[in-house]
Parts: C-alpha cells; structure tokens; sequence
C-alpha cells in the first residue's frame, strides 16, 4: 500500500493549521525529545486505540526515523484513516531545528 510522506519542514506548516501528530514510539522514547503536541500511541498500541486517533482530517505519523510511523500509517489507511507518514521522524525534526518537548507527558 502506498503511503503519502512529507518531510519536516512541511510538518511544521501542517501543525502550525492545526494537523494532528501521533507520535508512535515507546514512552521513553517519547520522554527524551518530541514534537510538541504530539499524541502518544506506541506501534504496538495502535491496533487496540485506533479509536483514540484523530480521524477528523489528515493525521501524521511519526517516530525516529520513519519506519516504525510507515508501519503504522499502513495499518490506519486499512482503517479508513488519512495517515500521512513522517520523513525522518523525530531525528530530523530535532536536526531541523524545531521545538522539542522533554519529559513526561501532561
């Protein structure tokens, strides 16, 4: 299946619309650096919240580098979910330049 991918940079306008970001690697992954406003759901996790993803509009996927967030926006698509995934994940977001939340979630 054919998976539509934006880079960083065109991550950064979408959020900056109000575009959802699900963030799907392991808690402490997510602890160490992310993108702020991301949703939480480890890859694991998505086939049993798939109703916690947005499903109002185009969602993106992220991880570390892309594979894992590929995966995922795979399965959502079979959902009937717009997912997008992120080139680079989290890597080129930090290596880009953009703001990065630390620390637990609120």
């Amino acid at each position: 299946m054919d998976v539509p991918e934006i880079d960083v940079d065109e991550l950064a306008v979408r959020l900056a619309e109000g575009a959802s970001l699900v963030d799907v690697r392991e808690p402490d992954e997510f602890e160490q650096a992310r993108v702020p406003g991301a949703l939480p759901i480890p890859l694991g996790e998505v086939p049993a919240r798939v109703e916690e993803v947005p499903g109002d509009g185009t969602v993106y996927l992220i991880c570390a580098k892309g594979g894992r967030s590929l995966a995922a926006a795979e399965f959502l698509r079979t959902r009937g979910i717009d997912a997008v995934n992120v080139l680079g994940g989290t890597e080129a977001w930090v290596v880009g330049g953009f703001p990065v939340e630390t620390g637990l979630a609120t």
